[in-house]
């Protein structure tokens, strides 16, 4: 039987139809939703706190108390669903392995469908993997990390399925696919299929996403709150509905997460031609303490813990080089810094991309944490952000430089490059990086050249000086595959006058 027998199976196929029959114009409205908000925002500069959803603001709720194996997340390592890197992440000591079928995951048919057998084998931990070169991966004999599952985002169709005449829902095919074959098995491991959803951009999303689960575990026959989501808080609109979001979600939630480079990307893209008050530095110099984006993370662990629900920090991206110790003592001292700014903060866990940095998380966690589980109790009452804190860009310390317009280039053309070769976690100048990373490096060119922004070395940002860079980066990068493809769409996000919402969108129709 071939692996897409084995998922697509004549049940499963029903069960998905069911969720696009029920769901599926639901997400269209909502889509158009988002754009009519962009664009007031864009007519206004302005984004703020929702005035007809105060009252729930204002009131006492909390959400579902989370079950046993997600009460202690202090480690989650994220990555893709590939059957190496699979075994590997749940192998490594983390208490949470983040199963990304979206950012980290080019939606290749093959790695579709692949991912959900590898999910398959891994719930029955089962899953084991021998290599042409005769090196086996198997389980480790004892705990494994919870599985926390990420489909992809409301934007995104996966057009080699269709149901009632359209391409299919993405985010309804990776969710409806993986509950279906998993649900009562993890129940019966005493787990439960769990989930991070991505991309959210307001509470009417959230609602959508709850009756997905509503519907599921009718139909399915697993009691009601068996689903478990946390929720990527990466974009600024949402930023704005944390407390909704939790409260329409509020059987099914275990939290929300900072999704720092999202974030960044959705701040250029929602503020892109707003001027020159939200114009960013250079990607590396805008660090978690840039007053919007403490803002953004004091106000997200606030938010979590008023509501019983869980605060999780954002990415350390750093891959050790074992080949050169210096430049890995000066990353390992930065994330170490990171994981105790938001240990310190109040976060009840954070992320990390490679195994080697679970020990280095986890000893940050365990000095704030001790025999405790969570820092819930941690209320954060002293915290009061403002819309004007959320949207203080302007405030933002750093400069553009010449070297962060050819890095920008640089890591975007090699990303997708990787992307459109099947590969949606890339290994890049020893860091993990995903579609994210590709997204703030357009969104800023694009947002560079608009505003006529000029470097320390005095040039001005034009499309024909980024053209100027790309034609050097190509040659720089002479025999990499899919080079050309990823230099042609890398202009296209960057430069074209209107603006592409993902560059994934694009992209997709250059691949299988």
């Amino acid at each position: 039987m071939s692996d897409s027998d084995r998922i697509l199976t004549p049940a499963a196929r029903e069960f998905l139809a069911g969720l696009h029959s029920a769901f599926g114009a639901r997400r269209d409205e909502l889509l158009v939703k988002r754009a009519e908000r962009r664009a007031e925002a864009a007519r206004t500069g302005r984004l703020d706190f929702l005035a007809e959803t105060a009252e729930i603001r204002s009131a006492q709720w909390r959400v579902a108390p989370a079950p046993a194996d997600l009460t202690d997340r202090r480690v989650e390592i994220t990555g893709p669903t590939e059957r190496k890197m699979a075994i590997n992440a749940l192998n490594s000591g983390a208490k949470v392995w983040l199963a990304d079928l979206e950012d980290a995951n080019t939606p290749h048919w093959d790695n579709v469908i692949s991912g959900q057998v590898n999910l398959y084998d891994a719930v029955r931990e089962t899953i084991e993997l021998t290599t042409p070169e005769g090196k086996e991966y198997k389980l480790k004999p004892g705990k494994h990390a919870t599985i926390v599952m990420r489909p992809r985002g409301w934007h995104l169709d996966e057009r080699h399925l269709e149901f009632e005449g359209r391409p299919a829902v993405g985010a309804l095919v990776d969710f409806g696919l993986y509950v279906f074959h998993n649900a009562k098995e993890l129940l019966d491991r005493g787990s439960g299929p769990y989930f991070y959803l991505p991309k959210m951009e307001s509470h009417l999303e959230a609602r959508l996403w709850n009756d997905v689960f509503t519907h599921a575990q009718r139909e399915l026959g697993i009691p009601h709150g068996t689903i478990r989501a946390t929720v990527l808080i990466e974009t600024i609109p949402a930023a704005f509905e944390m407390e909704e979001i939790l409260y329409e979600l509020r059987d099914h939630a275990s939290g929300l997460n900072a999704g720092r480079w999202d974030y960044l990307f959705s701040v250029i893209k929602y503020f892109r031609d707003a001027g020159a008050s939200f114009v960013l530095p250079d990607r590396n110099s805008v660090t978690m303490t840039a007053p919007f984006m403490r803002a953004y993370t004091e106000l997200l662990v606030r938010t979590c813990h008023k509501r019983g629900a869980f605060a999780m920090g954002g990415m350390a991206a750093f891959i050790p080089n074992r080949r050169d110790p210096e430049v890995t003592a000066k990353a390992l001292d930065k994330v170490r810094d990171d994981k105790s700014r938001e240990a310190g903060d109040g976060f009840d866990g954070s992320w990390v991309a490679h195994p080697d940095l679970v020990s280095v998380c986890q000893e940050i966690f365990d000095g704030v944490l001790g025999d405790k589980p969570n820092q819930l109790d941690k209320t954060r009452d002293e915290v009061s952000v403002t819309a004007d804190d959320l949207l203080n860009v302007a405030a933002t310390p750093g400069a553009a430089t010449e070297a962060g317009l050819r890095a920008a280039v640089d890591v975007g053309v090699r990303y997708i490059a990787s992307w459109l070769g099947g590969n949606g976690a890339a290994a890049i100048h020893n860091l993990m990086e995903d579609a994210a990373t590709a997204e703030i490096s357009r969104a800023q060119v694009w947002q560079w050249v608009r505003n006529e922004v000029v470097l320390d070395n005095g040039a001005t940002v034009t499309a024909d000086l980024v053209r100027d860079v790309l034609a050097e980066t190509r040659k720089e990068l002479d025999g990499l595959p899919h080079l050309d493809a990823a230099v042609e769409l890398f202009d296209q996000v960057a430069l074209a006058d209107d603006f592409v919402d993902f560059l994934t969108l694009p992209a997709y129709a250059k691949i299988d």
